[in-house]
C-alpha cells in the first residue's frame, strides 16, 4: 500500500516520539498520572523496545511519505497499536494504516481504551464493532474489545 512499510531499527526514535505524545494527549487526560506519563513514559525507553530484531519492530508498520507520520503494529490477526502523529490526524492516515492491516494480514480485532470515544467511532467508521468483551489492563485501564464487522 502506498507510503507504508515494514519499521526499520532507524525508525525507533520516531515510533517512540509518535506513540509517548499519544500517550499524553489521548490517555493522560483521562488518568491524571504524572509519575506514569511524565516520567515512566519516555521516548528513550520507548524507542529501545523497537531496537533490531525485536517483535515490537518485526511487526510494526509506518506510514512514511518522507516523514513518519504513523505506526501500526499488527501481532497474528490483532491490531496492537495505531497511532498517527497528531499533527496529521484527520487527514487519512489511519484509514490506510487500519486498511492495510485488514488487507495484508486479515486483522480482525483491537482493544481499545474505553475512555477514547474519538478512537472507538474511527474504528466504527472503518468495519469494525464492538463486540460486549472488556478487559482491564495493568490493574486500571479498561479496554473494550471491537472485532470486524461480518462482510
Amino acid at each position: 500500500m502506498e507510503n507504508i512499510r515494514k519499521a526499520l531499527a532507524s525508525d525507533a526514535g520516531r515510533i517512540a516520539e509518535i506513540i509517548v505524545t499519544n500517550y499524553r494527549v489521548n490517555f493522560y487526560p483521562f488518568f491524571h498520572n504524572d509519575e506514569f506519563y511524565f516520567k515512566e513514559l519516555n521516548v528513550l525507553d520507548t524507542a529501545s523496545e523497537y531496537a533490531d530484531g525485536s517483535e515490537e519492530l518485526n511487526n510494526t508498520f509506518v506510514y512514511d511519505d518522507g516523514v513518519v507520520k504513523g505506526i501500526i503494529r499488527i501481532k497474528g490477526k490483532e491490531i496492537e497499536k495505531l497511532y498517527i502523529e497528531p499533527a496529521f490526524q484527520s487527514s487519512g492516515i489511519g484509514a490506510k494504516l487500519l486498511g492495510f492491516a485488514v488487507n495484508t494480514f486479515d486483522a480482525n480485532f483491537l482493544w481499545a481504551l474505553e475512555y477514547n470515544k474519538r478512537g472507538i467511532a474511527f474504528y466504527e467508521r472503518n468495519g469494525f464493532m464492538l463486540n460486549g468483551e472488556k478487559m482491564i489492563e495493568d490493574e486500571w485501564v479498561p479496554l473494550l474489545k471491537m472485532t470486524r464487522k461480518p462482510e
